[in-house]
Parts: structure tokens; sequence; C-alpha cells
């Protein structure tokens, strides 16, 4: 389950916390590093951090951007510090952790993301998340350095995948999801489902991109809680198509 589990650094400014957050990791038990656009990378100082995780740097994937760090990703969970004024489903490190593992044993891609250290995630990449993670700090004194705030959820994710594997001990059986299209939507098929929708949404004059407000930034929200399966986004795509179709006036009569 935990090979499943991938941990994203955003825009990270400084190679000792990538090297920090990669200790934490395999303190834990994890192994998937992606980093996003760093602005040092690969590093010394990141390989001196790491104290003998230079596996995890050494694998790390280094991609341009977010997107292309959840591709294939089916539950995303970002840390935010700051208060949202569209409000986003809330899960504190311990929650986090048994979400993790809750979809990773039914064969889901999890991706842990962790903003830049002087700004966090940007309102746009934290809308690409399905939960919010919180880490409830001291209110006087909060911010975490971004190795120590890999290591709170690393080490609730740990937590959990224990708990699961003495679960699994005594039942001797944990069922994991198998049929394809019973598989959660990945990250970038719910982006192209997104793009998807709000051109359909402009196609029929309920959305005007030149004022949107936050209409897709809530559709967001409650599509990404939703869990959308494969199946599912099947039949969504598929509205949608015959939407714009019946606003071209290409409308057709089904055969029964």
């Amino acid at each position: 389950m935990l090979e499943n589990i991938r941990v994203v650094l955003v825009n990270t400014s400084h190679p000792g916390n990538i090297g920090g957050a990669a200790r934490a990791m395999k303190n834990m038990g994890l192994s998937r590093l992606v980093l996003v656009d760093p602005l040092d990378f690969p590093s010394h100082e990141a390989n001196a951090r790491a104290s003998g995780a230079d596996d995890v740097l050494a694998s790390a994937q280094v991609v341009a951007t977010l997107e292309e760090a959840l591709v294939g990703t089916t539950v995303v969970l970002g840390t935010s510090a700051r208060d949202r004024r569209i409000p986003w489903p809330l899960l504190d490190p311990r929650e986090c952790g048994a979400k993790s593992i809750e979809e990773a044993a039914r064969g889901g891609e999890i991706a842990l993301v962790f903003g830049r250290e002087h700004a966090g995630l940007t309102n746009e990449e934290l809308q690409r998340c399905h939960f919010h993670v919180h880490i409830p700090s001291n209110p006087d004194f909060s911010s975490l350095n971004l190795g120590a705030a890999v290591q709170v959820l690393a080490y609730e994710v740990r937590m959990a995948w224990l708990a699961a594997e003495g679960q699994a001990s005594k039942t001797e059986k944990v069922e994991v999801a198998s049929v394809k299209s019973a598989e959660l939507a990945t990250s970038d098929e719910m982006e192209r489902f997104y793009d998807h929708l709000e051109q359909s949404l402009v196609d029929i004059g309920f959305l005007d991109p030149q004022s949107p407000r936050h209409l897709m930034a809530r559709l967001r929200r409650l599509y990404g809680r939703s869990s959308v399966n494969r199946a599912e986004m099947n039949i969504l795509r598929g509205i949608l198509t015959e939407t714009q179709k019946a606003a071209r006036g290409e409308l057709h009569k089904r055969k029964d």
C-alpha cells in the first residue's frame, strides 16, 4: 500500500528541505518523491540533509508542473495553513493517514502535496486536490519546516498502514477492487472532465467566461468529494457530449 503513495513537493526553494523530506519519507517507509520545478536539484546539500535516504533522492521524479506530478493519481491531499473563501473538505493529519491507506488498499494512487516554503500552495493548485490537510500547530508559532510537515503526515500514514496490516493479519485478507470500471478516475482524467464541463457550460450559456466567479471551483469541490469512478466518468462525459450537440442544434432521434 505504501508504494501507492507519492509525496509531491511544489517549487521547493531550498535543497536542504528536499533532503529533509526524503529522510522523513524513508523513516516511515515511503519512497516515491516527485519534485515540481525545484529551484536547486540535484544538490549536494539535499544529499547531506537526507542522511542516508539518497536512494529516495536518486529515484525522485522531476516535473515542470503539478499537473504532470498528479498523472495517474486518484486521491490528492494538499497541505494548507490558510482559510479559503470556498470551504474544501478538510482533514487533520490522522484522518489524512487513514484516508491515504484506505484508498491505497483499494488500489488507488495517492498524492500528498506540499507547497512552497514561503507561500504554500496557490488557490489554483489547492483546487486540484480532493482534500485539504491542516496540521493543527501552535497558533502563536504555526510555521512548520517543510521536512517537519512531511514527517508529520508520513508518520500518520505509517501508523494507519500498521493498523491496516494488523487487521489484515487477523482476517488474512484485504479486499482490493479489481474491476476496471470500479476504479476511481485519475487526476488527469478528472482534469479533462473539468475542461469538458467548463466548455459545455459555456456552450449552453450557463457560464460566462468573462465573469466565471467561483463556479468551476465549486464544481471541482462537488465532484472531488464524490469519488467518481471510471464508469461514472464515461457517463458524465457522454452527457456533456450530448449536451453540446443539443446546444449546436444537432439533436437526433435515438433508436430504441
